[in-house]
């Protein structure tokens, strides 16, 4: 069996989620799979936790979940630790990265990541960021681009969470020419446009997704189609290998959506989603937009319901390949972080 020491940076709904879902997983891991994570290293805001002997899981989840910072755990706790100097001196084999993301920096990821690829640290990302901001650095750095002396990088829950929008492009459909690819990949969008369906205006809907959570008080990323670019601009680079630049995209976000426009979207069983596409132009690069567009009934995304994600590839070997997910917010995210965690480690 293989004890796989881990650092965690970032302990938000993500990293929390990412703790409580392993205690109930540890035999499957040993058995199924020959491996245990033992985290000697974690931080959040409040500093950082590092024990070589391996920390307490189940005390780190119920500090969190009393809205305390790991720095308070007894005998291992460091306020005011520095998420950069824990990767840089605490001896690990996995950095586990889900620090909140910064799209125009990249930050603190992308500084956490660099870090630990220069210790030999493999990779699992959950904050999209440095992938948005720096891909092209980090493939260079890690396995991404086909160097397997590298350390690995993987990434699969920065995109549309559960939904495996990555590897199916990058592993299932190796060998075959992506011919184009539509995706749904946004979720606060498209609640708000499953609500206006069923009769609300884009106003009550943006209040109704922020009263039960789904959107953030500051929507901008989300109802401007910013955060659909940022996913679809990872698939890109990722999958597609096209160096792309959030510049190059077109972007059009729903705040201009009329209950009329869903109507007209809806009639004969279509709907009217917030898409991301990439289909050849004429340049022979992929064009890469994300837009409400209407869809026909016949369309896999017509019956997208309020909480799902979707993507469909077309390729020239493997045909459509279609994938649809019922949203489980940060425990979707989550259990990305532990099936990447998994095909680097599981025997």
């Amino acid at each position: 069996m293989k004890t796989i020491r881990c650092l965690l940076t970032g302990l938000g709904n993500i990293g929390r989620t990412f703790l409580e879902i392993l205690p109930a997983r540890e035999a499957r891991l040993r058995e199924q799979y020959g491996v245990e994570l033992k985290f000697v290293g974690v931080g959040d805001s409040s500093g950082t936790a590092i024990s070589p002997d391996g920390l307490d899981i189940a005390a780190i989840v119920a500090l969190k979940n009393e809205r305390r910072g790991v720095a308070n755990l007894p005998g291992v706790g460091r306020p005011g630790g520095n998420l950069l100097e824990m990767v840089e001196t605490t001896d690990a084999d996995l950095l586990l990265e889900a620090t909140p993301t910064d799209i125009e920096t990249g930050q603190p990821g992308l500084d956490l990541v660099r870090a630990a690829f220069r210790r030999g640290m493999n990779v699992v990302m959950a904050s999209k960021g440095a992938l948005v901001t720096a891909f092209d650095e980090l493939a260079a750095s890690s396995d991404w681009n086909g160097d397997r002396t590298k350390p690995a990088l993987r990434f699969s829950g920065a995109v549309a969470s559960a939904l495996p929008s990555v590897n199916i492009g990058w592993r299932d459909l190796a060998g075959g020419e992506i011919k184009s690819i539509e995706a749904v990949l946004n979720g606060t969008t498209q609640v708000m446009l499953t609500m206006m369906r069923e009769g609300k205006t884009y106003d009550e809907a943006l209040a109704e997704a922020q009263r039960i959570g789904v959107a953030e008080p500051d929507p901008t990323l989300d109802v401007e189609g910013w955060d659909a670019a940022n996913k679809l601009l990872i698939l890109a680079n990722a999958v597609l290998r096209q160096p792309t630049k959030l510049s190059e995209m077109s972007v059009t976000g729903i705040t201009g959506v009329t209950v009329a426009d869903i109507e007209a979207a809806s009639a004969n069983g279509g709907a009217l989603i917030l898409l991301c596409k990439a289909e050849p132009g004429p340049d022979g690069r992929f064009a890469l937009s994300v837009a409400p567009t209407a869809v026909p009934a016949e369309h896999p995304f017509s019956r997208l319901g309020r909480k799902e994600s979707g993507i469909v590839y077309e390729s020239d070997i493997f045909g459509r390949m279609v994938a649809l997910n019922l949203g489980q917010g940060p425990t979707g995210t989550a259990a990305a972080m532990l099936r990447d965690t998994l095909s680097l480690y599981g025997k």
